[in-house]
């Protein structure tokens, strides 16, 4: 029996597991937040010196957590983008998250490639404020003098990576966080050293993509250090996800990805094409409201937090009496109506009552989210199973909603460090490759994760009723608006 570990360095803290290499199973832990930053304007910081993550690295790794440890796998946020100049020092600090300032740099690739058409063709998805590729592009605008001197990109587990391994010559990255750069397509399994070019106005040099069960190198000490890949391939790692399994996300925005054998080329960019940690793909599907959309509700009913409105929705029946929210409070991505507004339809003297409105708010989020699903399904995804993530699955109203509404057995995970689990499986497979146990194209088999797990049962055909009100209402009001 051996032990590996994964760390998942997230925006905000670090995580670190220690597992035991044939099952799974959990060993020890640790924890620590990154060091505090000064937003400017408040909110997260768009700016971050890659060297607090090496330090909440440490602090978490501290009391001897590793000891014993074979392998380390590497995951974390995905998009950040460490620019390095010819000596392998950051000419700026990393830029990470959902940047606001790089919307119009966004807009401005578009453009420049010849349209959303164009870019989907290439690389599997079309430029978003967050994506590595769009923050070249801002940089190149804003602080020439930095961009000028950009020789080398990374992101953050290829930067964490490098720097656990003593900063070698080599320097790797996985396929699943080279597909979210924006510069390397998931369909052909290349970089588009153009695209860089287009962003920054000049080349640079951009890590090798290795495979999922290659080692990226091994430390002075002998310590075996895996691929890393980026936080969503990690989480999906780590629950065990398979074909047939997809996922979604309850965030304040949502997200549907889904486990696929080949890239999916959208033309409407709906759909971004994302490589896993398995030489697999997860097209990913995004809807720009979610939880927002039960957290506006439960302010306007005046009540305190999302418990007291999924209490409030209970009382109410499957169609909330007619009253049906199309939920689309900031715009929607999925369909594509970003100027639009929400709208709340078949309002009758018997359906103005609180509990209704509470009601129409969880199916009006998960209505919106089966749409995303139904953008899957539509180009041939198999989803026999859903597994439902976020604080807000564990709602009963969105667990009573969910099963007849997708129409399929939903999976509710127990919380855990599913990315850091993802990551020391990761490292398990690379070392047992390592040693001749394992083979190159099966990961090891874990333990899955400890789950709840709820059928549609007899309420399918209601909830497929539900989902037909919705339907009808969002064709209505918004006629050709979604082609999945």
């Amino acid at each position: 029996m051996g032990i590996v570990a994964g760390l998942d360095s997230s925006p905000d803290f670090t995580r670190i597991v220690v597992c035991d290499t044939d099952t799974g199973a959990v060993l020890r832990q640790g924890y620590a937040p990154h060091p505090a930053e000064s937003p400017e304007g408040g909110g997260r910081p768009a700016d971050v010196d890659p060297q607090a993550w090496l330090l909440s690295l440490g602090e978490a790794a501290g009391g001897g957590l590793l000891e014993g440890v074979q392998a380390i796998g590497v995951s974390a946020q995905q998009n950040a983008l460490v620019p390095l100049d010819g000596q392998g020092t950051t000419v700026r600090p990393a830029l990470v998250g959902g940047d606001r300032r790089t919307q119009v740099a966004a807009a401005d690739l578009i453009d420049a490639l010849g349209g959303r058409e164009a870019w989907a063709q290439a690389v599997g998805c079309v430029p978003q404020a967050a994506q590595p590729v769009t923050k070249l592009r801002w940089l190149a605008k804003n602080e020439p003098d930095a961009a000028r001197r950009v020789a080398l990109l990374l992101q953050a587990h290829d930067w964490l990576v490098w720097q656990l391994l003593g900063r070698p010559a080599r320097r790797t990255t996985d396929r699943g966080g080279a597909s979210g750069t924006g510069y390397w397509s998931a369909a052909t399994g290349a970089y588009r050293p153009d695209l860089v070019e287009l962003a920054l106005g000049q080349q640079a040099a951009l890590p090798e993509v290795i495979g999922p069960a290659e080692a990226a190198g091994t430390t002075p000490e002998g310590l075996l250090i895996s691929a890393g890949t980026g936080e969503t391939m990690a989480a999906a790692f780590g629950l065990g996800l398979g074909l047939g399994d997809a996922v979604v996300s309850l965030g304040a925005s949502g997200s549907v990805m889904a486990v696929h054998p080949e890239a999916l080329v959208d033309q409407t960019g709906m759909i971004t094409s994302l490589a896993d940690a398995t030489g697999m793909h997860l097209p990913v599907v995004t809807t720009l409201n979610a939880v927002r959309a039960l957290r506006g509700t439960a302010e306007l009913l005046g009540l305190p937090d999302l418990e007291g409105l999924s209490d409030l929705a209970m009382k109410s029946t499957p169609g909330a009496h007619g009253l049906v929210l199309l939920p689309y409070l900031e715009g929607e991505r999925t369909p594509n109506l970003p100027h639009t507004a929400g709208t709340l339809a078949g309002l009758r003297r018997e359906s103005m009552k609180p509990e209704h409105l509470a009601r129409a708010a969880f199916e009006g989020m998960l209505c919106g989210l089966a749409d995303a699903l139904d953008v899957l399904r539509g180009r041939g995804v198999e989803v026999r199973r859903v597994f439902l993530l976020g604080q807000a699955a564990e709602l009963p109203a969105v667990q009573a909603v969910a099963p007849p509404l997708f129409g399929a057995q939903v999976v509710v995970p127990q919380p855990a460090d599913y990315a850091a689990i993802g990551a020391a499986r990761q490292a398990a497979w690379a070392l047992g490759v390592s040693q001749g146990a394992l083979d190159p194209r099966t990961p090891p088999r874990w333990q899955g994760a400890v789950a709840q797990i709820l059928e549609p049962g007899e309420e399918l055909a209601v909830g497929q009723a539900v989902r037909q009100q919705y339907v009808s209402v969002r064709e209505q009001t918004h006629p050709g608006a979604f082609r999945p």
